[in-house]
């Protein structure tokens, strides 16, 4: 099991259900683990697949946005091909993307944060949105808060938009009051959260559905 037989899962999706594909994520990654299951050797199934979805789950939402985002004029970058490639080995694009996505923390040097997906302008490598995902929100949403805190802090940054994209599994953000902790995080202190999920759930002006996704991009860039 690798991201091409999630993506090849996704593109049966497409087949039947067109652009309400992204609602079935959670019923695509339900049928990706019984043939994880069906490959995997060792003791501990749960913890690798934790692991796998955790990786591919990124790279599927990247590989499902980036045709719209690049006719927007922009382009996507994994956030840890920046973490993982020496300096000496970025592509100048790529090392410029990194220097305005940098987080200064004086004495203790400059760091990255932590974000799955970066777009960003390929004419002048600015970087306009970071986005995280995960298949539930307990899993990094008030360390995605605090991303957004320290990006707004400085005068370099502060314009990028930090977004959580979520199957919700949950389903902390299903529901608008009684507000649970996770969507009050998004609600204050990020600029939004796209939801991948079969269920309805109580929009607002930071929580949408995720086909709403690219039209706020667009508006954004405007």
């Amino acid at each position: 099991m690798t991201i091409k037989d999630l993506i090849a899962l996704y593109e049966k999706k497409k087949e039947k259900y067109g652009k309400e594909s992204y609602r079935h994520i959670s019923n695509l990654l339900r049928e990706a683990k019984t043939q994880h299951k069906k490959d995997f050797q060792g003791d501990d199934h749960e913890q690798s697949w934790r692991a796998f979805k955790g990786k591919n789950l990124e790279k599927l939402i990247e590989f499902i946005i980036i045709d719209e985002v690049r006719s927007l004029g922009l382009d996507v970058l994994n956030g840890n091909s920046l973490e993982r490639t020496n300096g000496a080995n970025l592509t100048r694009e790529m090392s410029l993307v990194k220097r305005n996505l940098l987080i200064d923390y004086g004495e203790f040097g400059s760091h990255l944060p932590d974000v799955d997906i970066i777009i960003f302008n390929p004419t002048t490598s600015k970087v306009i949105a970071v986005l995280s995902s995960k298949v539930t929100l307990r899993e990094r949403i008030a360390q995605t808060g605090y991303w957004k805190i320290k990006l707004a802090s400085d005068k370099v940054t502060q314009h990028i938009k930090v977004y959580f994209v979520t199957p919700d599994e949950d389903g902390t953000l299903t529901i608008k009051n009684p507000t649970k902790k996770g969507r009050a995080i998004v609600e204050v202190d990020l600029d939004g959260s796209y939801v991948l999920s079969e269920t309805n759930i109580e929009e607002s002006g930071k929580v949408k559905m995720f086909d709403k996704f690219i039209d706020d991009l667009r508006n954004l860039i405007k």
